[in-house]
């Protein structure tokens, strides 16, 4: 199969150009193809002729995206529209990543593909943004958002733990914002899945389980150093954050598919290989 991932140098490209490696994978980065030039992205699909489109490409930058909407709103909506109808017109099948920030984090309990989304902050607002782009340009588009991703590539917040706990203890982190750790790899494994069935639509796809990013510290550290809970008043980052905005899927499974493992063992296999020494 012949599948074109845009956002290939991200820490989910990167996994997803492993994972699918026995696929005839064209993986392109930020430098190889700017999404939010719609000549490009085109000209890119019409010469890949893909069978899928995955974009993994996104302006990540939750606090920066408050200063910076215009950027936000061109990478994760706009150019995430380019790509959605470059696939269309190509007769590709098409995939968005998203994320749990579409949601404004007030249910109390975890959201489904049901609940209505209420983006709290520039970049939950760029990603939902993108969300109705795709499925307007590509209403057979697969979306899924996905939570607090994190593995072998890139920045995230194991590796920002970990580091700081090298320095010592104590570590404080916010306990008042929960939500659904994900292993980049389970997540581009479930993708590798999902393109091999007729599935298509809104999905959520995260590690099972839910926790707090307190809680979720004090796994990474595994009692090496003390890790002190705050609130997010007292962390004062400059993007409003879900309160709650862990997932379950009511769609992932009923069409076929197989759960991804707890968030627990997840982490504790991405910590029993090389992910925490890259």
């Amino acid at each position: 199969m012949r599948i074109l991932v845009t956002g290939a140098g991200g820490q989910l490209g990167l996994e997803l150009m492993e994972v699918l490696a026995s696929h005839e994978v064209h993986g392109r980065d930020h430098r190889g193809l700017d999404i939010t030039d719609k000549q490009a992205v085109f000209a890119t699909v019409e010469a890949v002729r893909p069978a899928w489109v995955i974009n993994a490409a996104a302006y990540n930058d939750v606090d920066g995206a408050e200063g910076a909407s215009e950027l936000a709103f061109a990478v994760n909506a706009a150019g995430a529209g380019y790509l959605a109808e470059a696939a269309a017109r190509a007769g590709a099948e098409m995939m968005h990543i998203s994320t749990d920030y579409v949601f404004d984090g007030r249910k109390g309990a975890p959201y489904t593909e049901l609940d209505r989304a209420d983006p709290l902050s520039v970049y939950g607002r760029s990603k939902y943004q993108g969300e109705l782009r795709v499925l307007a340009a590509h209403p057979s588009a697969c979306v899924l958002r996905t939570a607090w991703l994190y593995g072998n590539y890139g920045n995230n917040f194991v590796k920002a733990i970990l580091k700081a706990a090298e320095r010592g203890g104590p570590l404080k982190v916010v306990a008042d914002q929960v939500g659904s750790p994900t292993w980049t790899r389970h997540l581009a494994q479930a993708i590798a899945e999902l393109i091999e069935t007729p599935a298509r639509g809104l999905f959520h796809v995260a590690n099972a389980g839910a926790c707090s990013r307190f809680e979720f510290a004090q796994a990474i550290v595994q009692g090496r150093v003390e890790v002190e809970p705050i609130s997010a008043a007292e962390a004062a980052r400059p993007a409003p954050r879900p309160a709650n905005s862990a997932l379950v899927s009511v769609r992932w499974q009923a069409a076929g598919l197989r759960p991804l493992p707890d968030w627990e063992h997840a982490l504790e296999d991405y910590l029993g290989g090389d992910g925490r020494r890259r």
